[in-house]
């Protein structure tokens, strides 16, 4: 486990948000201590990659881990900073839950699960609040998602993009891939300094 440990950290520790992997109570898990205090405990099995204030969490196949937000056929979510919330509207605007789902794009991006179909997605399909750890309320939203065919618009599958966004933390949580068990993970998250 120490080593797993080690190796995850010194990938994790390249992030601006602090993305930090020591040793958790049991060997199936790893801490993942992130910005403002935030504290994942994740399976020992999901891998850490961070650029500047992105860090994303593989947690099953990816083609190409460490390949960028929009990179397709790639199991994982994302734990977003001020810098991506910054720019995370569509058309590079800031990211506000009210006004629309995390998309740094101008354009159609490609499918999360399969990349010869473009992703287009819809009006918000649940809108409230989850708790993140104690006393830590995120805005969530899910927001449906097709994935069609560039000529014609067909679509061709579907997906969900949920998000929990911390304001006063400025940290954003997306995932395309319905990774199992967060919620929960989120939701027994911890918080210290």
């Amino acid at each position: 486990m120490m080593k797993r440990t080690i190796a995850v950290a010194a990938v994790a520790g390249a992030a601006v948000l602090g993305a930090q992997l020591p040793a958790s109570a049991s060997s199936s898990t790893a801490l993942l201590r992130l910005r403002a205090g935030l504290t994942l405990e994740i399976p020992s099995s999901w891998r850490v990659y961070g650029t500047a204030d992105r860090v994303q969490v593989v947690t099953g196949a990816c083609a190409r881990p460490n390949g960028g937000y929009f990179k397709p056929r790639c199991d994982s979510f994302w734990v977003m900073g001020p810098k991506a919330i910054k720019i995370g509207a569509e058309g590079f605007g800031p990211y506000n839950p009210d006004q629309g789902p995390y998309y740094p794009a101008s354009d159609v991006q490609r499918c999360p699960t399969n990349p010869k179909y473009g992703q287009v997605l819809g009006k918000a399909i649940v809108v409230g609040y989850r708790n993140v750890g104690v006393a830590h309320k995120a805005h969530y939203r899910v927001w449906p998602g097709r994935c069609v065919s560039y000529s014609g618009g067909e679509q061709k599958s579907t997906f969900n993009q949920r998000e929990w966004y911390l304001p006063k933390s400025k940290i954003l949580v997306v995932d395309q891939w319905a990774t199992p068990g967060l919620s929960t993970i989120l939701k027994n998250a911890t918080w210290g300094r």
